[in-house]
Order: structure tokens, then C-alpha cells, then sequence
């Protein structure tokens, strides 16, 4: 995989800028991140179109104006230790790790688990940790956190996961029946209690239980 040019990435920017991405800090980390490094074979000279394309395990990486938005939605501080349910690629945890502390990213297939680490390493991407589980239930050994992210639609916002988001934390998810079109939410937690934003329509894989089949 070669780097992208100079008018390429200008491209990429441009239609992140014309979609919504519009806060600085977010269209710096994703002019850092190659996302052709988390595509494999013939997809990889696809990196920079604005669409999801296929990865292992039936998964998918997804559009990158989609990464821009919710990470944006997120409203990550240099400070922040973020959670990420759904590794995927690794790419959006490459993202969120330009822009937070420390990033925490479970997935239920360790083949993406094993090839992710591998980017992240050639990346110098330090601040990443990686690990094979079920993430309906998160990372309560390593709660609170300050940002949650979920890249697999739930029918409602997870229990589990609220319980681990730190008051005044905000966690953002896509929610809605698997089969069809989702809403991307917005939850922050207050001192009183949750408060709801919808953002957009949006498609995702559903996020399941238990672990992934794969090796």
C-alpha cells in the first residue's frame, strides 16, 4: 500500500469538510491515520472513497465521514480515556488515539483484534490497548470512562456501558432493529440523569454477545 498523494488526501478532506467533519483537531487525526493500512487486497486502492468496504470476519470498515462524525459527536480532550466496542479495522481507534489519552478497544473476533494490533504497532500508536471479549459488556475492570463508543447498533443504549460512562461523560452509539435504517445517539451523563441527542441515520452491523467464531 502506498501513501496517498498530496491531492488525494486534499480530496478526502474536502468531502469529510462537505459532509460535516468541520472541527479541526478531528480532520487532523484522520489526515494522519492512512486508512489504506486496515484494508487488505484489492480494497486497500479504495482507501480514500467515502464508503464502507469489507473486512474479515463479515465486518465492515466504515465510511469515512461516518468515523468523522462520530467522532466529532464523541467530543474527545487530550485528556480523555475513551472506549471503543466494535475494534473492527482498528481504524477508528487509530483516530480516537490522535485525539484522547488512552483508548481502550474490545472485539469479540480475534483475527481483527490480532490484525489491528499489528497497525497500531506500525503506527507507534502507544496509547492503544487491544483486547479479544465481548464488548455488550464492556470494560468494567477499566471503568470509569470518560467517552464511550459503540461501531455496532444496539436496540437500545447498553446498560452495561452506561454504567461504565463517568458523569458528565458522553457516549455515543447507534441504535435501532438490525434489518434496518438506525439512528446515531448522543448520551450524556449528568447528575441528574441521561439526556438523548439524535444525530443522523445511520447503518451498522448489530452488535452481538459472546465471542466471534474465528481463531
Amino acid at each position: 500500500m502506498t501513501t496517498p498523494d498530496a491531492q488525494t488526501k486534499m480530496q478526502f478532506l474536502f468531502a469529510l469538510r462537505s459532509r460535516g467533519v468541520t472541527e479541526i483537531p478531528v480532520l487532523e487525526a484522520m489526515e494522519a491515520v492512512d486508512r489504506g493500512l486496515f484494508l487488505r487486497g484489492l480494497f486497500a486502492s479504495r482507501a480514500y472513497e467515502d464508503v464502507p468496504l469489507p473486512i474479515a470476519c463479515g465486518q465492515t470498515i466504515s465510511q469515512p465521514s461516518i468515523v468523522g462524525l462520530m467522532t466529532q459527536a464523541l467530543q474527545v480532550s487530550p485528556r480523555d480515556t475513551v472506549l471503543e466496542v466494535g475494534t473492527g479495522s482498528g481504524y477508528q481507534a487509530a483516530i480516537l488515539a490522535k485525539l484522547a489519552r488512552r483508548v481502550y478497544t474490545i472485539d469479540r473476533h480475534a483475527r481483527l483484534v490480532q490484525e489491528a494490533r499489528q497497525v497500531f504497532q506500525q503506527l507507534g500508536l502507544a496509547n492503544i490497548t487491544s483486547l479479544v471479549g465481548d464488548g455488550s459488556f464492556g470494560m468494567p475492570e477499566q471503568a470509569p470512562f470518560d467517552r464511550i463508543i459503540v461501531t455496532a447498533a444496539a436496540e437500545d443504549p447498553p446498560g452495561p456501558l452506561l454504567a461504565q460512562l463517568k458523569t458528565g461523560g458522553i457516549m455515543v452509539v447507534p441504535v435501532g432493529q438490525s434489518d434496518a435504517v438506525q439512528t446515531l445517539i448522543r448520551v450524556r451523563k449528568t447528575e441528574t440523569g441521561l439526556e438523548y441527542d439524535e444525530l443522523r441515520p445511520v447503518r451498522f452491523v448489530p452488535l452481538l454477545e459472546g465471542l466471534g467464531k474465528d481463531t
